[in-house]
């Protein structure tokens, strides 16, 4: 029942943007849409004036529509069939020898122009992830990630190793 719901919102996508495409584009979009959708339901497509409405209503309802940011997890690539690291986690955190990540804080490089020096000095300071951050973390990369390296003035080799500490 669940699934009909959500073609008929799809449904209602696909006719209301039809009518922005090309009539070439417009015909074999059509003719794609429509075997998938026979296939599944049995109903012809309604009329598109009444139906964006109800887009309109429908779309805050169902978060699943909108575009959300994904950082899929390969647990298997498919040259050698190893697991791969998520490239986003590599760029944005630091992970520190004893298993602590380091990160900046969220809005560090946003709107910097309404914000005071002050705020803007807190803003560039790095802070730790929390235990259950770091656990997801660490499942998110490989355990390249994980060596420890040793880098010429490393301005963040003091905490590298931690005493009394349980992550």
């Amino acid at each position: 029942m669940c699934i009909f719901t959500i073609y008929g919102l799809l449904r209602a996508l696909s006719v209301s943007c039809r009518h922005s495409l090309s009539p070439a584009v417009r015909l074999t979009q059509t003719a794609r849409f429509s075997a998938v959708v026979q296939r599944h339901v049995s109903r012809p497509l309604a009329d598109p004036p009444h139906q964006t409405g109800l887009l309109k209503r429908v779309t805050p309802l169902v978060p699943s529509l909108k575009l959300q940011p994904v950082r899929n997890l390969t647990y298997y690539s498919l040259r050698k069939g190893k697991r791969k690291s998520v490239k986003s986690v590599v760029q944005r955190f630091l992970r520190l020898h004893c298993g602590l990540w380091v990160r900046r804080k969220a809005g560090y490089k946003k709107k910097l122009w309404k914000k005071s020096a002050a705020r803007k000095k807190r803003l560039r300071e790095h802070v730790f992830c929390n235990k259950t951050q770091s656990k997801l973390l660490d499942k998110m990369t490989t355990s390249y990630w994980k060596r420890r390296n040793w880098f010429l003035n490393d301005p963040f080799q003091k905490y590298h190793d931690r005493v009394n500490l349980k992550v």
